[in-house]
């Protein structure tokens, strides 16, 4: 039987009780049709599953009061960081939600030369709270307790300018790309995975990444969508170099 997962943002202990965020109470209340005395898991990300009892479901609040908890070690051996740049609609979302369930730790979304989605300050907040959201979502269903970390939205150059010098691994998916994923050699540091958007990246963004040292990956032989390419890159780390 399936485990109800719900992602609370807040200090937990055992023996406590709470009140769930009005959208998770909607959703256990309303959605799931739960009752008093059912049973669920809640997590903040500290990496642990708290088990805990429904004690009330009203019109307005559900309370629950934390029974136990478990460290869950299921995060990956690599330390993978996706930066993404920035897709259009929905695709966002899709990546932002299969890179958490493929395990990666930070998602950096990134303005680049051929970049087609522009924001502004609000419009980038929002939009940053809503990928939060969505990779906390995806903790809940694939099991995770460490939620990935989503920044907020850069321009390329800013990103690689902010790099600290390490001797984690630089991949950028590039066309002429002559690295394959088997031949990565990825060490406790894990590495960084540079994604263009849907026309690809420039010159200028790929001279940028060739100069902070960025080397060019090659999946294989046809052309990938930008909401595919970055997810397959990760599968293929995972399954080559990870827990897969």
């Amino acid at each position: 039987m399936r485990t109800t997962r719900i992602h609370i943002d807040q200090p937990l202990a055992l023996a406590m009780d709470l009140a769930l965020p009005a959208q998770a109470a909607e959703h256990v209340a309303r959605v799931l049709r739960m009752n008093a005395g059912d049973a669920l898991t809640v997590f903040n990300g500290d990496g642990y599953d708290y088990r805990a009892t429904l004690t009330s479901v009203g019109k307005r609040d559900v309370i629950i009061r934390i029974d136990s908890r478990e460290e869950i070690a299921n995060e990956s051996p690599l330390q993978l960081t996706l930066a993404q740049a920035v897709a259009r609609g929905e695709k966002m979302d899709l990546i932002v939600q299969k890179a958490t369930e493929l395990g990666v730790a930070r998602i950096v979304p990134l303005f680049t030369e051929r970049s087609e989605v522009k924001l502004d300050a609000a419009r980038a907040e929002k939009r940053l709270q809503h990928w939060q959201a969505v990779a906390a979502s995806a903790c809940e269903q694939s099991g995770r307790v460490r939620i990935a970390h989503v920044m907020p939205a850069q321009p390329l150059q800013t990103w690689l300018d902010g790099l600290a010098d390490s001797d984690t691994q630089r991949l950028a998916l590039l066309p002429e790309g002559t690295l394959r994923a088997r031949d990565v050699r990825l060490g406790a540091t894990g590495a960084l995975l540079v994604v263009g958007p849907e026309g690809g990246l420039g010159e200028r963004d790929t001279a940028s990444l060739r100069e902070a040292g960025f080397q060019g990956l090659r999946l294989g032989p046809r052309i990938l969508r930008t909401e595919t390419a970055g997810l397959a890159a990760l599968a293929a780390l995972q399954a080559l170099h990870g827990d897969f």
